[in-house]
């Protein structure tokens, strides 16, 4: 008896763990998870030849919300506005005589009532996007914005201009920009009719990777879905209908499985499906999920059932939800973005890769470095490091000095490199500088198979001494000066055997005249007894005059 209730209990136990390994989703807000009512599609650097810069705005509205909206443009930049939507809304415009709209011939966008009539135009223009595109460029040789909104309120202008540093050409896909910066924008937010989520409990501790579970019901009409992943060591589940576009535009990497297409937009390059789930059940949906991932648990699973024909959303952190605020205050355009994947430079001191450098360590300038750039897999995809450029550039002396860096590429094998590429730098031209400390920076690319994305920069601080002398140098130093020396002792010895001693000056001679010379001693050189005849008679002559004085006197 006893045996049966433990096997019951056990039984009771496992039921309770499989069932908590999956939840029902309820209308409620996901702390994980954000619907962005506002899409930008395209942002350039574009202005017409008088200066004005062209908007495209196209408007969507759920059948639950008020289809009015206002534009208050009174401070805007000249601007011509182009206002498109495929419902039946109705505007209020509060403009400048710089500002233009445009709407239709047949639209369903109006403006009743409006005291600036002159400044609203009616033409023909398609409203497929990419055709309005077109159409926007062949009139005003270009567009400056593209941007989607959902159930807007009202539009403000902030007064500062429209534009973005970069590309002039309007290419439709979402920016990575949460808004632009020269309006304000309101919307009402009808996310929890759009959405339905929940979490299993116990949720899965933050030292763990997450897993997310997104599925667009079949009931939708959403098939472009739009993901931007703010987390870091996170796995998401994409499971949407067939026809159904998942595109990621996210600064972290994370682990994708889906059962569409997967479109990654820093490298304009579609994944095909690689998992395959046809049912939309919350139970099926979330249980293959946990199959795929080999896990026991996933942290949220999020439902949509939008009738947009577009959605684009937000994973963050639930200590720091990724919601925009509808209105946000007016930002800062920066020509640097954040960079789509995370590329890790490691440096070494040896060819082996063995030794990593610590960023404190100091390096002689005579020394040559050896750098690794890692990135993780992007789920299945294995990506590459394609490295463009490198150089040096100093901290913290005035002026900045930066000097490129020669690299070569490093052998390593195919079982080392999946996921790496390797090189080594000289440092040579760091030698002749005053300065020590430097940041490494290397222009980047990732890469797969042949498409690569945009330039990232990475960075590593370096510190660099100047090359300084070893025992073996300043050995050979003090051969050489030896050397040298006993060479120019021969030098002058060969020439005092080879010129001798001058000839206008006898030294023994004079040093005998000398007193107390220690050299008066030596052997004099004998004097010649064959004087010339003037000499001779000379001296006879002294001789005469000296010898008649002593017989004068003795007389």
């Amino acid at each position: 008896m006893e045996g049966h209730v433990v096997r019951l209990l056990l039984c009771i136990s496992a039921a309770a763990g499989a069932s908590s390994q999956t939840c029902d989703p309820k209308e409620a807000v996901n702390p994980w998870l954000h619907v962005r009512d506002v899409l930008v599609d395209c942002w350039t650097s574009f202005i017409t030849e008088d200066k004005a810069e062209v908007h495209v705005l196209n408007l969507n509205y759920d059948a639950k919300n008020s289809q009015m909206f206002s534009l208050l443009m009174t401070n805007a930049q000249p601007m011509n506005l182009i206002v498109t939507s495929t419902d039946t809304i109705y505007g209020v415009a509060e403009l400048n005589d710089n500002v233009n709209i445009y709407i239709n011939n047949d639209s369903v966008v109006s403006f009743p009532r409006s005291q600036y009539l002159n400044n609203i135009h009616k033409q023909s223009f398609p409203t497929q996007h990419e055709e309005l595109v077109k159409w926007a460029t062949q009139k005003f040789g270009g567009v400056t914005s593209f941007t989607s909104i959902s159930n807007l309120i009202t539009m403000t202008s902030t007064g500062t201009n429209g534009t973005k540093s970069g590309s002039s050409s309007c290419v439709l896909r979402s920016e990575d920009v949460p808004q632009n910066h020269f309006t304000e924008i309101e919307t009402e937010s009808n996310t929890k009719s759009l959405v339905k989520s929940c979490s299993p409990q116990p949720t899965i501790p933050n030292d763990e990777t997450e897993l997310h579970v997104i599925n667009v019901l079949e009931t939708s009409t959403t098939r472009d879905v739009s993901v931007r992943i703010d987390t870091e060591k996170t796995n998401v589940f994409l499971r949407g209908p067939r026809g159904t576009t998942w595109t990621l535009t996210t600064p972290h990497m994370a682990r994708v499985v889906s059962n569409n297409n997967v479109l990654l937009s820093a490298f304009r390059h579609t994944v095909g499906p690689s998992s395959t789930l046809e049912s939309d059940n919350a139970e099926d949906v979330q249980r293959k999920a946990l199959k795929d991932f080999n896990v026991t648990a996933f942290t949220s699973y999020t439902e949509l059932a939008s009738q947009r024909s577009r959605v684009q959303l937000v994973l963050g952190t639930k200590e720091n939800p990724a919601a925009v605020k509808t209105s946000p205050a007016p930002v800062t355009t920066t020509t640097s973005t954040a960079s789509p994947t995370p590329v890790l430079m490691q440096l070494h001191t040896s060819a082996d890769y063995r030794s990593p450098l610590d960023p404190a360590t100091k390096v002689q300038s005579d020394k040559r470095i050896y750098a690794e750039f890692s990135v993780h897999t992007f789920g299945d995809i294995s990506l590459t490091v394609t490295v463009v450029n490198c150089s040096a550039r100093s901290k913290g002396s005035c002026p900045v000095i930066t000097k490129p860096l020669s690299f070569k590429p490093e052998a390593c094998s195919l079982s080392s490199c999946v996921k790496s590429t390797r090189l080594s730098f000289s440092l040579d031209h760091l030698q002749e500088l005053t300065s020590t400390t430097w940041d490494l920076e290397c222009s980047v690319k990732l890469c797969h198979g042949e498409s690569c994305g945009s330039e990232e920069t990475v960075k590593r601080n370096l510190e660099v001494t100047q090359r300084s002398l070893q025992l073996p140098s300043v050995l050979g130093i003090a051969f050489g000066g030896f050397l040298i020396g006993v060479l120019l002792i021969g030098a002058l010895w060969f020439i005092k055997i080879k010129t001798g001693y001058p000839t206008g000056l006898d030294i023994s001679s004079t040093a005998a005249n000398l007193p107390g010379c220690p050299c008066s001693g030596a052997k004099r050189q004998p004097v010649s007894t064959n004087p010339s005849p003037s000499e001779n008679s000379s001296a006879n002559a002294s001789i005469g005059s000296t010898q008649s004085t002593p017989t004068s006197s003795m007389a």
